[in-house]
């Protein structure tokens, strides 16, 4: 999945495919995860987030069933 690098101290890149709503989440550290079942509006409110991180933390992680890739 094509990912497109962000400004965020937290995560590196964010990649997203609508017909699947499958958001893919590189951070910081490397590690690579996938996120199932997400609203494209939830992706879209990621991108736009003052705090990337904390709209990660406060509305994605713990919320979407999850894929670790690496």
């Amino acid at each position: 999945m094509k990912r497109v690098a962000i400004d965020s101290s937290a995560l590196r890149s964010v990649g997203y495919r609508d017909d699947l709503a499958l958001l893919e989440i590189e951070f910081v550290s490397g590690e690579v995860y996938r996120y199932h079942a997400v609203p494209h509006s939830v992706h879209r409110a990621l991108m736009n987030a003052d705090s990337r991180g904390r709209y990660f933390v406060e509305h994605i992680r713990d919320v979407y069933p999850t894929t670790r890739i690496t």
